[in-house]
């Protein structure tokens, strides 16, 4: 018999948040015969806090394994709590490293971080990148990287590199939308056609910021807002060049789905960025918050096409590698 588990994260994707990781994990391990509960889909941060203890207490006797989705903004305290409570109760937690600031959490924050990832079962991480910050704290954690379904992503060889981007994060400080703005003011006098489309929903205010910032300066930006994962994949079909701008990075799936369409990938070198990005192998990365060196790696790509094949082609190589039915297996050592 499969096991039972109770998934802990923030499952606002139909609150027009971002899907995150329980919105996609979730699913595919009750394809794969798991039994799941969840608890984290209330919109209200204090209400969506006191779901996730209430959950925890009311399925403590149903609950092989618990789950805990584990950021390192805010929402960190979400995840220690919810790992404290189910210490208590002797249940197995699973805490699953997503945020990209992590190890900063590690060092400013050691007690707490130590009671969190000291007592659970196991400690996940989608990324080397965690993995390694973790080690050298002297905290165990397994690799399990994010998946996708590869067949789902057709991929698209682009015979010429228009300065067309697309940029899909959610709208907030530190995923760093305005720098996308700043780089298409940048290109505009060299490339009159340039054009920017970017996909998300807001999170802390920084869409009006951004929407203002295009207005005030006349630039050729559409904000789609946020789109199912259907819509924004024949989206991509339009675009040329995938930006991500952020200030701090674990493991993005946004990036792992832009290799898998063939579109090249710019991101700013932070987090576990470099670690799935390799700097003219799989993509191109540039120092964060750097508008002239983001301009310049999208002029490297218009005038070379061979160069954006090459990586292009490298890129969809590597994705290959985290299609879900390679990861499952990793799963199912873990929780059967």
């Amino acid at each position: 018999m499969k096991r039972k588990i109770l998934y802990i994260g923030n499952k606002l994707a139909n609150k027009a948040a971002t899907p995150t990781g329980i919105d996609t994990l979730g699913p595919n391990l009750a394809k794969a015969g798991y039994r799941l509960r969840y608890a984290g889909t209330k919109a209200s941060k204090i209400v969506r806090f006191f779901e996730m203890l209430f959950a925890i207490i009311k399925n403590k006797s149903w609950a092989d394994y618990v789950l805990i989705d584990t950021y390192s903004t805010q929402n960190f305290w979400f995840a220690y709590y919810s790992g404290r409570l189910c210490a208590f109760l002797n249940l197995k937690y699973i805490p699953i490293l997503h945020g990209g600031n992590l190890p900063h959490r590690l060092a400013s924050y050691p007690k707490s971080c130590k009671r969190l990832f000291s007592k659970s079962f196991l400690n996940v991480s989608p990324s080397i990148y965690l993995k390694e910050a973790f080690e050298i704290k002297h905290l165990a954690v397994k690799h399990i990287p994010n998946a996708i379904a590869i067949a789902n992503y057709t991929f698209k060889n682009r015979e010429v590199i228009r300065p067309k981007l697309l940029w899909v994060r959610s709208f907030a400080s530190i995923y760093n939308p305005l720098l996308a703005l700043k780089l298409v003011e940048e290109l505009r006098a060299e490339f009159p056609t340039v054009e920017l489309c970017m996909v998300g929903p807001d999170k802390d205010g920084s869409l009006s910021n951004c929407k203002a910032y295009a207005e005030k300066n006349k630039l050729p930006v559409t904000f789609m807002g946020k789109l199912s994962k259907s819509s924004w994949i024949a989206l991509s079909q339009n675009y040329d060049i995938f930006i991500n701008t952020t200030h701090f990075d674990n493991f993005p799936v946004s990036i792992l789905e832009a290799m898998a369409l063939g579109l090249p990938v710019i991101s700013t070198n932070v987090g576990g960025i470099p670690f799935l990005v390799k700097d003219k192998f799989t993509g191109l990365l540039v120092e964060d918050n750097a508008v002239m060196e983001f301009a310049e790696q999208v002029k490297f790509l218009v005038s070379g096409t061979k160069i954006a094949t090459a990586i292009s082609l490298n890129a969809r190589h590597m994705v290959e590698k985290y299609d879900w039915e390679i990861v499952e297996n990793k799963w199912h050592t873990i929780l059967s």
